[in-house]
């Protein structure tokens, strides 16, 4: 694996709109990690037509400007998962946490996220509503926060 960024990365954000809630733009290389039957289908669709491109396989090995980690409270350790999902960051690169809200199956508390994330070397930033179903954390590396 690299340890440079790709020549398609970019660390700057898009806006962010109701149709693009993660404030994604064309060009950023997208990797999604944590996919299931249950993922947000016209969210994946809004993350393709914002970027230009489907998001890659978590199993591809390449160095990408955004995670986008869709993760439950019956998947493993979120700490775990954060510090994993970094391996493929370019540095100034942003995870976004996919959670269902509170009250579906699943969720997983602010708190615990909060918790999880400087640990695994990270800082929570913002979160937005993506769905009728789902929320999403921004987390930055601690080197890029502030």
């Amino acid at each position: 694996m690299s340890v440079s960024p790709s020549e398609r990365t970019s660390a700057a954000d898009g806006e962010q709109s109701e149709g693009n809630p993660l404030g994604l733009r064309s060009g950023q290389y997208v990797q999604e990690i944590g996919y299931d039957e249950d993922v947000d289908a016209a969210l994946r669709d809004g993350i393709a037509a914002a970027t230009g491109e489907e998001m890659a396989d978590e199993d591809v090995d390449d160095v990408f400007d955004v995670i986008v980690m869709w993760w439950r409270s019956d998947d493993d350790d979120l700490t775990d998962g954060i510090v994993d999902a970094q391996t493929t960051l370019a540095d100034g690169g942003i995870v976004w946490l996919l959670t269902p809200k509170a009250g579906r199956a699943g969720h997983i508390t602010p708190v615990d996220i909060a918790d999880a994330a400087p640990t695994a070397g990270m800082h929570v930033t913002n979160t937005v509503t993506v769905g009728s179903d789902w929320s999403a954390t921004r987390l930055v590396g601690k080197k890029n926060y502030g």
